[in-house]
């Protein structure tokens, strides 16, 4: 866990990354929040960056929403008000925590959250995982992502770093599919908490239209969708990053008290 602060903060920013990046990915972000006001607290999931005990792999989609709550309760030392920022695997993983915790949150930023995949694997390789998910749990299978960003400076940082994940388990794809299902079916169930969804028009990851169709399934009483034209998944890391922070910046801005 690492805390950046702010000289005159008016809030906290508990940041949540994505699958097969870390906290290193966002150093910038991390500098804008400060700059204007936020501490941040953020870490690596299990599994990910700096942190893996099994690279690419967990034992449970439990140990993330641990990890999201450890980091909670580290924010609320400061007695002020707490924004939750989840990026793609890091928004399904704040979906599912607040779905599965009670967590006191003045408000919830998710980027492309993943609910669903453009390219899913075929029934036969689902139906693959899900037989060695019971014989090798920790067989590990390339992402084989698309670009996440436009933006080469990222592309080309991210080439060499040796705490990029490359490759999953098994049992982290049968754990990330059931989080998905379970976001999906419990939609209806997700806490009264004010809401900005932060999503790339052209994603070659996330299956926006799976976005959508959870957002609009939404039963609270203040929710946002703001959709990007032509910008790719990482909507913070996109050459367009500074009118992105801007509306999340403004959208935290209503919610300090």
């Amino acid at each position: 866990m690492k805390v950046w602060e702010s000289e005159e903060a008016k809030g906290v920013f508990v940041i949540v990354h994505g699958a097969n990046e870390y906290h290193g990915r966002y150093e910038w972000l991390v500098k804008k929040l400060t700059t204007v006001g936020y501490h941040v607290v953020m870490g690596d999931l299990p599994g990910q960056g700096e942190n893996p005990k099994y690279k690419g792999h967990v034992d449970s989609f439990l140990e993330y929403i641990t990890t999201i709550e450890q980091w909670y309760e580290r924010a609320k030392h400061y007695n002020l008000p707490i924004f939750l920022l989840g990026h793609s695997m890091g928004g399904l993983a704040v979906i599912q925590t607040m779905l599965k915790r009670d967590l006191t949150v003045d408000a919830v930023i998710l980027s492309s959250p993943c609910l669903g995949l453009v390219n899913p694997p075929s029934k036969l390789k689902h139906f693959g995982a899900s037989l060695l998910n019971k014989v090798t749990p920790k067989f590990r299978l390339p992402t084989d992502l698309a670009p996440g960003t436009r933006c080469k400076e990222m592309l080309k940082r991210d080439e060499d770093d040796p705490h990029i994940v490359k490759k999953v388990s098994v049992r982290w794809y049968y754990e990330l599919s059931n989080a998905m299902e379970d976001s999906h079916n419990e939609v209806k169930n997700f806490p009264n908490v004010p809401l900005l969804v932060l999503q790339g028009g052209e994603d070659l990851i996330v299956d926006k239209e799976m976005v959508t169709r959870w957002f609009n399934q939404l039963v609270i009483s203040e929710k946002y969708y703001k959709e990007w034209p032509g910008l790719y998944h990482e909507v913070f890391n996109e050459p367009e990053k500074e009118r992105v922070f801007h509306v999340a910046k403004s959208f935290a801005q209503m919610h300090v008290n």
